[in-house]
């Protein structure tokens, strides 16, 4: 090839970018079709100069205002919700773990802590209420009245161990031999069971008239007392008179046959009856006779007197 000779082509055929130039388009030279290669792909190429230069810019735009810090702003659209925007960042949860910057109330810690102050308040509020009963409860048994001896039918058995307590008065048996005897009543001894000192009883009660007499010393007070009689009795029950400090006492003294014992078997028939007389302080005298209307057979042993109206 020769200087000024480049062969049979010609420089637009040569040069493929020939049709950029006046004398390319010129001499006819056009640009390739088919995108340089790829299918239908659009050929966006222009001539050399159809670009027109100096014309004036656009206007720039005002930049969107700001909105009010806190609030979303109208003008502005997330870039994850563009198409093809890129995804939106999650952010960080609170770590549960070890302490790492930017980890969130412990709640787990603040939740054992509620729980630890209402227990303490359910058990304080226990404690008050438990107090407050046992106080209530011991007021009230301050305040129940200690039963006393008028309100017991029978005197407590431990009454004179109590220190500072009054004894219950009961006074000495007094057998039959220290009685003393009116209207043909005697002493005896045949028949065995008498609890009187060897034995001995009264006997020949059984006709209007006869009594025994017993003067008490001793009373401590004006009150209610129980008299008892030891007497023994067989067949149909008895009956006979009680008097008090010369005064007939309001019912006949009850010397039922309670034993059962058969008539004429005083042996068996030995028991013990009993009145609730009112005796005054210090002396008193107590008697049993046969009286009219009485039934008098009996065998009597023993006398003695308690405090308060009582039945042993």
């Amino acid at each position: 090839m020769t200087p000024g000779n480049n062969g049979a082509s010609t420089p637009e055929d040569d040069d493929p970018f020939g049709y950029l130039y006046a004398d390319g388009q010129a001499n006819g030279a056009q640009p390739p079709s088919g995108g340089y290669g790829y299918p239908n792909s659009v050929n966006r190429v222009r001539a050399v100069g159809t670009r027109q230069y100096g014309q004036q810019a656009p206007a720039p735009q005002a930049p969107p205002q700001q909105g009010v810090y806190g609030q979303p702003n109208a003008h502005y659209a997330a870039p994850e919700t563009l198409p093809g925007g890129a995804p939106a960042a999650h952010s960080p949860q609170p770590g549960h773990g070890g302490g790492g910057r930017g980890r969130g109330p412990n709640t787990k810690g603040l939740l054992i802590g509620a729980i630890a102050v209402v227990a303490a308040v359910v058990i304080g509020i226990g404690v008050a209420m438990t107090v407050g009963d046992d106080d209530q409860g011991g007021d009230q048994a301050d305040a129940t009245p200690t039963p006393t001896q008028s309100q017991s039918s029978e005197p407590s058995p431990s009454a004179s161990d109590d220190k500072g307590a009054e004894d219950t008065f009961e006074s000495p048996t007094i057998d039959a031999k220290a009685l003393r005897l009116d209207g043909g009543a005697s002493l005896a001894s045949d028949v065995e069971g008498a609890q009187s000192d060897g034995g001995i009883y009264v006997t020949n009660l059984n006709q209007p008239g006869s009594k025994v007499t017993w003067t008490v010393d001793g009373i401590p007070k004006d009150g209610a007392y129980t008299v008892f009689v030891s007497y023994s009795t067989a067949g149909e029950p008895q009956s006979m008179t009680l008097t008090v400090n010369g005064k007939e006492f309001g019912n006949k003294l009850n010397m039922d046959n309670f034993t059962g014992a058969e008539d004429g078997d005083f042996a068996k028939g030995w028991t013990k009856t009993f009145a609730w007389p009112t005796l005054n302080k210090g002396t008193n005298t107590i008697s049993v006779s046969c009286n009219d209307g009485d039934k008098c057979n009996v065998l009597l042993d023993q006398l003695y007197i308690k405090e308060g109206q009582v039945k042993k």
